[in-house]
């Protein structure tokens, strides 16, 4: 089998990309004026805040789940703030998610104009993205962290750190039959990170990375706060991968600890609420596979999952009545996985058609207000 070889690609700077979208025009913030809903979407907003007060209260989890066009549609600030007052305990998103988000805290801009820039060769093809991003991977699966986790650390720390070559040459060599040597994982992490640094001529020590607008990043508020924040990619759905430094390996290691911590999540979810917003296909088969997990794990010690309240919020019109069970299979409702999937896994779950900006900060508002606080 012949591979494409990304050596041949032209990598262009990020500075000369137009973008559509500049966070500090268009970020929403908890003062940001929602637009008004029905009044039935206003009584189910306010049921899913009390939900999660009480979740909070209990100590389940709270679950946000998001498609990458919430980080476009400026809510990284406003997710932040969401986790300053703990009302979330986990975050998880796709691997455009990330992107945007990690984006939005370098230069302020993304979203280019895919239409235009793929004839020209120049969609995707841009070197800091696809260099510090998947960097930043290397880097932390080596570090034994999880994909958003690592992409988060360098938002914070503003760089990351390269090993010296014969440290990582050092821990590769090791004899793995002594108890005392690194576990086996670190040193394929070792070998991945090594050959990008040889092959990138790569200085040891801390390779400084500014963030100017980190404050708009939803990663960097999960990190500092401690709230877990993973993604959960597929391989070649996202821009990194045009990248001549992209390691499958990498990605492989750091995203697996992502889909572990979330079913840990998961796992404490009775009692809980998980949120699934713009989300088609990421957020229903993650959970799905992870419910399953979590239950199996449950039922052997004698506990159930099932009274979790599961809302599912997107821009599709609902179009089948799914208290009636499912649709047949010839009625184009059967085939969105968004509503199909949620409404098999045994909890309570309701849909809600409402853009994502509003119905977050309509949600932020109800939280405030049921928490006794003012939102100017």
């Amino acid at each position: 089998m012949k591979l494409f070889d990304r050596s041949t690609i032209h990598y262009l700077p990020l500075r000369d990309r137009k973008n559509k979208v500049d966070i500090t025009r268009d970020s929403v913030r908890p003062a940001s004026k929602p637009k008004d809903i029905t009044e039935e979407a206003d009584r189910r907003v306010d049921s899913i805040a009390r939900e999660i007060i009480d979740a909070r209260r209990s100590g389940s989890s709270v679950i946000c789940a998001f498609g990458a066009h919430t980080i476009k549609n400026g809510l990284g600030p406003l997710l932040g703030e969401f986790i300053a007052h703990d009302w979330l305990t986990h975050l998880a998103t796709n691997g455009a998610g990330v992107i945007h988000d990690w984006e939005f805290s370098y230069q302020g801009v993304s979203s280019e104009d895919v239409r235009k820039n793929v004839q020209t060769g120049s969609f995707g093809t841009w070197e800091e993205t696809g260099l510090y991003i998947n960097l930043a991977i290397l880097v932390g699966a080596w570090e034994g962290l999880g994909y958003g986790e690592s992409v988060g650390a360098m938002i914070h720390a503003q760089g990351l750190a390269i090993p010296v070559r014969e440290e990582l040459k050092k821990v590769i060599a090791a004899d793995f039959s002594r108890p005392e040597s690194p576990p086996l994982w670190k040193r394929a992490a070792a070998a991945d990170l090594l050959d990008i640094v040889v092959r990138e001529d790569l200085a040891s020590g801390f390779l400084e990375i500014d963030h100017p607008y980190r404050k708009n990043s939803i990663q960097w508020s999960a990190f500092t706060g401690g709230t877990p924040f993973t993604s959960h990619p597929m391989f070649g759905h996202d821009i990194i991968y045009t990248h001549r430094v992209n390691s499958g390996a990498a990605i492989g290691r750091s995203a697996e600890r992502d889909f572990l911590s979330y079913v840990r999540s998961v796992s404490n979810l009775e009692g809980g609420v998980y949120l699934s917003i713009g989300s088609a296909v990421m957020s229903p088969m993650i959970f799905e596979k992870s419910l399953s997990m979590a239950r199996n794990a449950a039922l052997r010690e004698g506990k159930e999952i099932k009274n979790c309240h599961i809302h599912v919020v997107d821009l599709q019109e609902e179009s089948w009545d799914w208290t009636h069970g499912e649709p047949p299979i010839d009625n184009p409702a059967y085939y969105l996985r968004f509503l199909k999937t949620f409404n098999r896994m045994g909890c309570p779950v309701d849909y809600t058609s409402m853009d994502n900006r509003s119905f977050l900060l309509h949600l932020f508002r109800k939280l405030a207000s049921r928490s006794g606080e003012t939102v100017a």
